[in-house]
């Protein structure tokens, strides 16, 4: 893809972003992509109740997941060639109809469907992020990502505790069903609070998904970071979908003690701000390195749980989380500045990579779990990121 190619459909400039505007877009993304968590400490539940076998119950997740993916690909990119909120007002609706659907699902192949849909409908909160971002200016953009990701994290960590305390008190229908409410709601906050964006478009929709494997071709950082974060993405999926089921099987724990123990993620969004900044700095090398090496750590600790108790999982949720959403930063931070015109599909791309990682790391946790326990769980789930940290270590001299 040429360089003018790439610059079709730049939008005009725009005037930068305030506080107000920077807060709404953290909640509401951490409204938004809570829907891909609420399923994580109820797999269980769910399972049983639709008839979904065990093997199979991490498909709950990773449908989602997968359906986040394609979501990515297929949809978030638009916000390029279409005006932002309007779009981002449909997506959100889509959402709001597939939780519904979720809520009523009579069978457990009815709602992996609906899971799957409510997966490529939460794309909203990967349209938002570039919008805002890229009303920012260059010098604090770090600043301004850390803090709407911040919101994003809460809204993951909120998720489970949230979906655990609802499911034991009103069942984990209502679950699906309240946050189809908050999707609306959502919809008409953002319409109100975020400035529109109209790129010039002038490209078709094919070329415009071809575009997106040429813009992957000519830059390499994004092919590193998306594999980075696809590897730490993996490990985290894994974890959280193994720990509610260890939790419950070796420690006894109920729905909503499970759900709380995820509070113990929050390390994840308190680090955001500050790698951010970090990364503002020009401290990114550095800082992936450290941030993969704690994903190690979090999950080579939480493996000996056996001898450390709940102790294990804990430090491991605080550390693997901590890594995760720091690396997310970083890589994000790095590849908005890759090209200004073509930034919903850098986004778009880079974030369905990662997704993609964790699906893959969703949908191997049953079987592991069913046929070889939380200790070889454990060891996959360190040694994914593992690998990546080892080309970490050689990126300069590759690159």
């Amino acid at each position: 893809m040429s360089r003018t190619d790439a610059l079709r459909g730049a939008p005009a400039p725009e005037a930068a972003v305030g506080g107000l505007v920077v807060m709404a877009a953290a909640i509401a993304c951490g409204a938004i992509v809570a829907n891909l968590y609420y399923g994580q400490p109820l797999v269980d539940l769910i399972a049983r109740d639709l008839g979904i076998a065990p093997s199979a119950a991490s498909a709950v997740v990773a449908l989602t997941q997968v359906g986040y993916a394609v979501g990515l690909i297929l949809v978030a990119p638009l916000v390029d060639l279409f005006e932002s909120r309007r779009l981002m007002t449909i997506t959100l609706g889509f959402a709001a109809a597939a939780l519904l659907a979720a809520t009523a699902a009579p069978t457990g192949g009815v709602f992996l469907a609906a899971s799957f849909l409510i997966g490529v409908a939460s794309v909203a909160a990967q349209m938002l992020l570039p919008v805002v971002a890229g009303m920012t200016p260059e010098a604090t953009r770090g600043r301004v990502v850390g803090t709407i990701m911040s919101g994003l994290l809460f809204g993951i960590l909120l998720a489970r505790p949230v979906a655990g305390v609802l499911a034991d008190a009103l069942g984990w229908r209502a679950v699906f069903a309240l946050s189809a409410a908050l999707m609306a709601a959502t919809a008409l906050g953002l319409r109100a609070l975020i400035p529109s964006r109209r790129p010039e478009g002038g490209m078709a929709y094919g070329a415009f998904l071809r575009s997106m494997t040429g813009l992957l071709r000519t830059y390499p950082e994004l092919r590193r970071r998306a594999a980075y974060q696809a590897t730490m993405f993996a490990a985290f999926s894994i974890f959280w979908t193994a720990s509610p089921m260890r939790l419950a099987d070796a420690y006894g724990l109920s729905h909503s003690l499970i759900g709380l123990f995820a509070l113990a993620g929050a390390g994840g969004a308190l680090i955001a701000p500050v790698a951010g900044r970090l990364a503002d700095r020009g401290y990114t090398r550095p800082g992936t390195l450290i941030a993969i090496a704690c994903v190690v750590l979090g999950f080579g600790v939480a493996a000996f749980d056996a001898w450390l108790a709940i102790a294990a999982l804990l430090f491991g949720a605080v550390v693997l989380d901590m890594g995760v959403q720091a690396n997310m930063i970083f890589g994000q931070r790095t590849i908005y500045g890759l090209d200004p015109a073509a930034r919903g599909r850098i986004n778009g791309i880079y974030v369905a990579i990662l997704f993609l990682g964790g699906a893959v790391g969703s949908a191997i946790t049953s079987p592991l779990m069913t046929h070889f326990g939380w200790e070889t769980t454990a060891a996959v789930g360190a040694s994914i990121p593992f690998v990546a940290l080892v080309f970490a270590c050689f990126e300069r001299r590759s690159a």
